[in-house]
């Protein structure tokens, strides 16, 4: 789901160029992992790093096809027209987390790294009944945007366009996860030249502005 808008904008500038019509399916990221190792049809997965790794080491994805498109960082959200918590630093952070009544983050890659980061803080056991899991394709912003969580932790990409929400800022440096995603090619695909020709135009310069505007970095 990260990438679904930087995707759609890319698709949408290639055009006139593309063989023929693209559809973008987006679903969350374990979802996207299941069906495509459960042998559904696709002639492009994009996903983490890692996970596109493990479905060409399955055999699912056709071996040296991953390209990586963009890094991706994470961004806190609240409620609009909230007081913003300060992010300035890991300890502010720390406290900021302590101090709200509910937090919630996603089930993908940055999720798992902000499980770790509680741990390493010594307060995952304090936060357990406050965590809110959020369900696999729904982003932590509705949920901030409901009411339903205070201090939301997700991509930025994903939080850029959700309404009734604030964008306290990004995770300090110290702390910041970055998740790189990455395109494969699977095994069963007739289009291969066809996709290859599309993710030449996506690590592309020309597709920077696209990436940037949509809370994200080119990979390269």
């Amino acid at each position: 789901m990260a990438t679904r808008q930087v995707l759609a904008e890319l698709v949408a500038a290639y055009g006139a160029s593309a063989a023929s019509p693209i559809q973008i399916e987006s679903v969350g990221g374990v979802d996207a992992a299941r069906r495509v190792q459960a042998g559904e049809s696709f002639d492009l997965v994009v996903l983490a790093s890692d996970a596109i790794d493990k479905l060409i080491a399955a055999g699912h994805l056709q071996a040296g096809s991953r390209v990586d498109l963009v890094r991706s960082g994470v961004a806190v959200a609240v409620r609009a027209g909230v007081p913003l918590p300060d992010l300035s630093t890991e300890e502010s952070v720390r406290a900021a987390v302590l101090a709200a009544r509910s937090v919630s983050c996603s089930t993908g890659p940055s999720g798992v790294a902000l499980g770790r980061l509680f741990e390493r803080w010594g307060i995952a056991d304090q936060l357990a009944s406050r965590m809110v899991q959020a369900p696999p394709g729904v982003p932590v912003g509705k949920l901030v945007a409901r009411g339903e969580v205070e201090l939301g932790f997700q991509q930025l990409s994903e939080l850029l366009h959700v309404d009734g929400i604030a964008v306290a800022g990004p995770l300090p440096p110290a702390i910041q996860i970055v998740t790189t995603f990455s395109a494969g090619i699977p095994v069963g695909t007739a289009r291969a030249r066809e996709v290859r020709a599309l993710l030449d135009f996506m690590i592309s310069p020309a597709a920077d502005d696209a990436k940037r505007r949509q809370g994200m970095e080119p990979a390269r």
